[in-house]
């Protein structure tokens, strides 16, 4: 990926602002995951689950220490190998993981064909229509250079959506086709009122049930359409499908059932990635910490048993995957990547910094934001934060002293 000046600046403006990476561009500075993508790599992208093996990775990070941007990372991993992914962050407001109907719901709008970073950054739009269109294009396009045109076109593309079946929900297979036949069709509106089931927006009666469609998606189905979706995907020729889930945060006001239906339906979906129906999927739960696993109910004991081994390149098939044991000691982490940012902060604003002061000042602040991470803000949050502020700082006065004091002041 060519890092031109815009980017640079997208880059700059984003990890400056807020701490967190940008959906593309976070390549340029990431900095010790290859301990845990090689073998992730390795082990399962490469092979395990496009074999049809499915597979549960709980991420655990603190606020501000780099799940999004593993998350990222692994989702361009996977596009490399033909996956689908959909990518889901989980707020307690919007989609709580209690309510799987909403969860099913964010995946369905997250879902994601494997984009280029021109796409990205165009802002192709995201959702299971703009994958249905992307899907129906590229077929036409394989029976268009097969030299298939006009009745003969439209004939090839209506075989193959009726030779689309055999999914666990006879209403979620209907809709898939009559979506694509909308579409050979030109019928627009036909093809929005089966969006609208498909992203789980509502079922009208006197709509959905003409194309066969006799069911709403709702709490008591919602994890057999997850399942679906995850057949139709491998059904039409990607490898398989990832979906990664990002706690935003934790909080603790949910009352005993909400608790307890999050844990189980959690429980459900460890447990789902060792079933025949659940095939080629690989999902990550990104959590800030473990502390919902605390508890005395058999529930809690049950998921501890089900997430004790740790992942490790020793050890892939280990369940949870600690984002500190990276390779690099936290410091020389945030070294690394701060000279990473430095580079493209040059980059963006087309000058050149002195690289004598920030060898010295890069170190210097990632030790004082090491020294902060039982703060509220993750201290590779912090770190990055402030390097980009004193990079800005330090071009506008090259011979400002950098000392401890400067560093904690900024």
């Amino acid at each position: 990926m060519t890092l031109t000046q815009d980017l640079a600046d997208r880059i700059i403006k984003t990890v400056g602002a807020h701490g967190y990476p940008p959906e593309y561009g976070f390549q340029h500075f990431t900095v010790g995951l290859e301990r845990f993508l090689q073998p992730l790599e390795r082990e399962y992208l490469g092979g395990a689950i496009q074999r049809g093996v499915s597979a549960f990775k709980m991420v655990v990070g603190s606020y501000g220490g780099g799940k999004t941007h593993f998350l990222y990372s692994i989702r361009e991993l996977a596009w490399t190998h033909n996956f689908a992914v959909s990518y889901v962050v989980l707020k307690p407001d919007e989609t709580p993981f209690h309510k799987l109907e909403l969860v099913y719901k964010a995946i369905a709008l997250g879902l994601m064909y494997p984009m280029s970073q021109e796409e990205l950054s165009s802002g192709t739009e995201k959702g299971i229509e703009n994958f249905i269109r992307a899907w129906f294009a590229q077929r036409r396009s394989t029976y268009e250079r097969q030299e298939l045109q006009g009745p003969q076109l439209k004939d090839a593309l209506i075989a193959y959506a009726d030779s689309i079946r055999g999914f666990e929900s006879t209403s979620f297979q209907r809709a898939i086709r009559h979506a694509f036949l909308s579409l050979v069709d030109k019928r627009n509106e036909q093809f929005d009122d089966i969006a609208q089931w498909l992203k789980a927006e509502g079922f009208v009666r006197s709509v959905h049930p003409r194309y066969g469609i006799v069911e709403r998606i709702d709490r008591t189905n919602a994890f057999k359409m997850i399942r679906t979706l995850a057949q139709w995907i491998r059904e039409i020729d990607y490898a398989g499908l990832l979906i990664l889930l990002d706690e935003a945060e934790q909080v603790p006001s949910f009352s005993g059932r909400q608790k307890q239906s999050l844990l189980g339906n959690l429980r459900d979906l460890i447990d789902a990635c060792g079933q025949e129906s659940f095939r080629g999927v690989m999902v990550f739960y990104a959590v800030p910490d473990e502390n919902f696993l605390e508890g005395r109910a058999e529930i809690y004991e049950a998921l501890r048993q089900r997430v004790s081994t740790v992942f490790e390149e020793l050890n892939p098939s280990g369940v949870k995957l600690y984002l500190e044991q990276l390779s690099l000691e936290p410091v020389q982490l945030l070294t690394e990547i701060g000279a990473k940012l430095r580079q493209i902060f040059e980059v963006a604003q087309d000058v050149r910094l002195d690289p004598a002061p920030l060898s010295r000042a890069l170190p210097m602040l990632a030790e004082v934001c090491y020294r902060q991470r039982f703060a509220d803000i993750g201290y590779r949050r912090l770190f990055v934060q402030k390097a980009i502020r004193a990079f800005g700082q330090i071009g506008a006065n090259p011979h400002l002293t950098i000392d401890e004091s400067w560093a904690e002041g900024l």
